[in-house]
């Protein structure tokens, strides 16, 4: 079975053929390129988790996968970049920076080892190799945090993330640059917190970093607002005194500073997610937690006051219990629990963690992952491969070949099954500033881009499809003139495309 044979999705497949129909027609160099795009086309969607140092990145991952296999503690293996993807063996490979690799078990608990038996100067990156289903189709990509005074670990992940680790390359490879482009990942989780207040040129820094120079925008990448129980409801404007209220507030801030770079940021309890999805959390965990909440009021709130309150405070629950509990769910999580028990006193371990679980807001985040990233995995690849296509074109030093590249492309997106490409084109043409719209129609066309359901991209959830439809051809009739007289010539590129797209959901709504 070749390559392009084992694509998923006809956008991807699309891109594919192009690749190996030109491919026999180019030089080696180029042939080698387009040769990885294939092999990137047929993998699963790639998803970086970037953002600064204790952010909290390893937590979500672990939450991601369901298993507390990323090292968390601040320490040699989080300056590293470790991708976590399916294979049918658990096991790690520690790749060198000279090409070699070697083989790792995991702990008995089941993690990466803190020690790798190297120095981290001279290893790459790690590859974990993991049998849970959930990264059949989406590899994890875990990095050191980028933006931080860390110098070495911002350049291994540009260098496994962008340059793919080309030390020693020979000439027949492409030049770092182009091949950063084919090499990026293809869809990122940029987590912040309330101590860090990523501006645009952060966020815009990470994500290049990330994908490989590709940019990035609302098609590709989410934002986490993480460690929402750490926020001062008093500190934010509509907090109502409640931390998650005032972190859903605090939330959509972040979303408006960073938008159109992400399509959405969501509060997520990063600790609460890791503990409730990875199996972390057992009944004897809950049966300790009912026996807190069986003390008096009193002493309760007391305990509850400070970390060192609840460990060290004289009650019936032995102090390493207690500790462990706050290892698992610290404070917000400890008093969300219990309040749980005091609601249902006969709740049980599984209920209680699935309201765990809930209180986390993960499952918010995995709807968003799934809606984004992996319900859109074809579109967001095929994109990204026809931009590492153009980035072999660029590199080409031959302009006959360069010219059949671009051909090739242009052929591509001119077939009618390839709009989606092009709205994909025009909202990465937004997002990296390329086209600037007023904000009403800016939420517009990123409503437009954000969802494969009708009525959510038509801003009209539960409408009748007789409205809809009506609602389509108003709009698509609306960007056609905004095309022709009131758009800048970036604009107009863009409103046509968004006409079009209009157009052809009333096509098929009809």
């Amino acid at each position: 079975m070749t390559t392009h044979q084992r694509v998923r999705g006809p956008l991807s497949a699309a891109v594919a053929r192009l690749c190996a129909e030109v491919r026999p027609r180019v030089g080696q160099r180029a042939a080698t390129g387009l040769g990885e795009v294939l092999d990137r086309l047929s993998a699963p969607l790639q998803l970086a988790v970037v953002g600064r140092i204790k952010s909290g990145k390893s937590t979500l991952v672990n939450a991601l996968i369901g298993r507390r296999v990323a090292p968390t503690d601040v320490g040699e293996c989080t300056k590293l970049v470790t991708r976590f993807q399916y294979g049918t063996v658990d096991r790690i490979e520690v790749v060198l920076l000279d090409g070699n690799k070697y083989s790792l078990p995991f702990t008995a608990e089941g993690a990466i080892p803190t020690d790798l038996g190297v120095r981290p100067e001279r290893v790459s990156h790690v590859e974990a190799y993991l049998t849970n289903a959930v990264l059949r189709d989406l590899t994890v990509i875990d990095t050191p945090g980028l933006g931080s005074l860390d110098d070495d670990s911002v350049a291994r992940t540009e260098a496994v993330l962008g340059n793919g680790g080309q030390e020693g390359a020979d000439s027949e490879r492409l030049d770092p640059v182009s091949h950063a482009a084919v090499a990026g990942a293809e869809a990122v989780l940029h987590v912040i917190t309330r101590s860090v207040r990523a501006d645009d040129r952060q966020a815009l820094s990470t994500f290049k970093a990330a994908t490989g120079s590709r940019p990035s925008g609302p098609v590709n990448a989410l934002g986490v607002l993480n460690k929402a129980d750490a926020i001062d409801p008093d500190s934010v404007s509509g907090g109502a005194g409640e931390p998650w209220t005032a972190a859903r507030a605090l939330a959509v801030e972040q979303e408006r500073q960073l938008k159109p770079r992400v399509a959405e940021v969501l509060p997520l309890i990063g600790l609460l997610a890791e503990t409730s999805e990875s199996g972390e959390f057992t009944s004897s965990d809950a049966e300790a937690l009912h026996r807190l909440a069986a003390l008096d009021g009193a002493t309760r709130e007391t305990m509850l006051i400070s970390a060192d309150l609840f460990t060290e405070w004289e009650c019936e629950v032995p102090a390493d219990t207690r500790a462990r509990l706050l290892e698992l769910l610290d404070l917000h999580g400890v008093r969300c629990a219990l309040e749980e028990i005091d609601a249902d006193p006969h709740i049980t371990a599984g209920r209680l963690r699935s309201r765990l679980h809930e209180a986390s807001g993960l499952s918010a985040l995995l709807s968003r992952i799934n809606s984004v990233f992996r319900g859109r995995a074809d579109g967001i690849k095929a994109a990204a491969g026809l931009a590492s296509v153009a980035a072999v074109a660029q590199s080409c030093a031959d302009p006959t070949e360069r010219a059949r590249l671009h051909a090739a492309l242009e052929g591509l997106l001119t077939q009618p099954q390839a709009h989606q490409l092009r709205l994909l084109e025009a909202l990465t043409m937004i997002s990296s500033g390329a086209v600037t719209l007023p904000p009403d129609l800016l939420d517009e066309v990123l409503r437009l881009g954000g969802s494969e359901d009708f009525s959510e991209r038509l801003g009209m959830p539960g409408s009748p499809v007789e409205r809809l439809t009506e609602f389509a051809l108003e709009r698509a009739k609306w960007w056609r003139s905004f095309a022709s007289l009131g758009a800048t010539p970036a604009q107009s590129r863009v409103a046509h495309v968004v006409h079009r797209a209009y157009f052809l959901i009333w096509r098929q709504l009809r």
